[in-house]
């Protein structure tokens, strides 16, 4: 799976950029067939945004979550990228 991370406005920290790959690296338990995950960073005022979308056999799957702290959002979007590649991974079991 190919990871790409940007920011909007501010420069992302080695730190930052780690724990983000470690968590969409969780993704891969649940489907093997990601082919690629773009994450973007955003800020306004006190809120932090995160959006995460994933290339998943020509489909692709969107998650997007703000809250106070980017590490919070970016799990936050993982976890609700999780559930729709579970619907997902069983729409396509029903389907074959």
């Amino acid at each position: 799976m190919r990871t790409n991370i940007s920011a909007r406005h501010f420069k992302v920290s080695d730190d930052l950029k780690d724990y983000a790959q470690r968590e969409v690296q969780r993704l891969t338990r649940y489907f093997d067939g990601i082919i690629d995950c773009n994450i973007e960073l955003s800020f306004q005022r006190e809120s932090k945004i995160s959006e995460v979308a994933l290339t998943v056999h020509g489909n692709l799957l969107k998650a997007s979550e703000t809250s106070e702290d980017f590490r919070k959002s970016i799990a936050l979007s993982v976890d609700k990228l999780e559930q729709q590649l579970r619907k997902y991974k069983g729409k396509m079991r029903n389907k074959y």
